[in-house]
């Protein structure tokens, strides 16, 4: 990869988490120089902050240090089923305002700041595959705060460079398994026999996390991203029956798949497949990795 921005200076919030570390390791590559925060109670390391996205001096102070030529803004409540919706709103939210109150009040304005919302707030649409101009109906907490996220980012649109991505589900090594597919990558790690899930007649758009991060990467360095929203998608719906089967040809045996009511979501969103037209346009070709090479990485790592 040619050293395309040398010298730059990129913060990631969420520097420490399942996403952030890709991102990180993308503009690194590209040649920037990467600053991050991470939650508070952790130990910081060599250009990381611990601060808390509601600290607003704390927040403000990391900026003034930082002096970010481009934002990726990942730090976020991300699991749908989090149990404080409390706690979901205001670090979605009031931190999110708070990040961007702060890098319009900075004397050095970055020339780009990327805000990842979420395909979620799409909720459950009749539309076969999802274009950013499909309306938005959220079915979940999660999902509500994401939306009302970038409509508060709208109020900064003429004073920042924003650009908002809709991330559908993706994968990748790393990733807790409280999210679906390493859950079922783990069970087959172990070679347990049975595992319990939910619905199992949902379709998803599963990327590879380093695709999005590639794609994030590109976006922070393409003038006609700015004010524009972008899905991240492979734009191919699985169902989770073919991640099984997928599983099981790579494990080499099948396993015992009980569904468990407890698993069942309310208002489960049973079909989310996302046009990723726009973004190709934007960024160039992207690195799309095929589900079952996903699933192979993660299997043997």
């Amino acid at each position: 990869m040619a050293v395309e921005d040398a010298g730059k200076r990129a913060l990631i919030t969420g520097l420490s988490g399942f996403t952030g570390q890709y991102v990180a390791r993308e503009l690194r590559a590209a040649g920037y120089q990467v600053f991050g925060t991470i939650t508070p109670g952790h130990t910081a390391g060599e250009g990381e902050f611990a601060v808390d996205l509601l600290d607003r001096a704390g927040l403000a102070a990391v900026i003034r240090e930082v002096q970010p030529d481009v934002v990726a803004h990942l730090a976020a409540i991300a699991f749908v089923g989090h149990g404080d919706v409390d706690q979901i709103y205001r670090v979605n939210v009031v931190g999110t305002r708070n990040l961007l109150d702060a890098l319009a009040a900075a004397e050095k304005k970055p020339s780009a700041v990327l805000l990842a919302s979420s395909a979620n707030i799409y909720g459950n649409t009749d539309v076969g595959v999802i274009g950013e101009d499909v309306p938005a109906a959220p079915a979940n907490d999660y999902a509500v705060s994401k939306l009302s996220m970038e409509y508060v980012a709208r109020l900064w649109q003429d004073k920042l460079p924003l650009i908002v991505v809709r991330p559908f589900n993706y994968t990748g090594v790393g990733q807790h398994e409280n999210f679906l597919l390493p859950k079922i990558v783990s069970h087959f790690r172990r070679k347990a026999t049975d595992i319990e899930l939910g619905n199992l007649h949902v379709w998803r758009d599963f990327s590879d996390v380093r695709m999005v991060a590639q794609s994030y990467r590109k976006l922070l360095a393409a003038p006609s991203a700015i004010g524009q929203t972008f899905n991240i998608c492979s734009g191919h719906g699985y169902s989770l029956g073919e991640a099984l089967d997928m599983m099981s040809e790579i494990a080499g045996y099948k396993i015992n798949v009980h569904v468990n009511p407890a698993f069942v979501r309310a208002n489960e969103v049973v079909r989310l497949v996302g046009d990723n037209r726009r973004l190709v346009a934007a960024t160039g070709a992207l690195d799309m990795v095929p589900l079952a090479d996903t699933l192979r990485w993660m299997y043997s790592a």
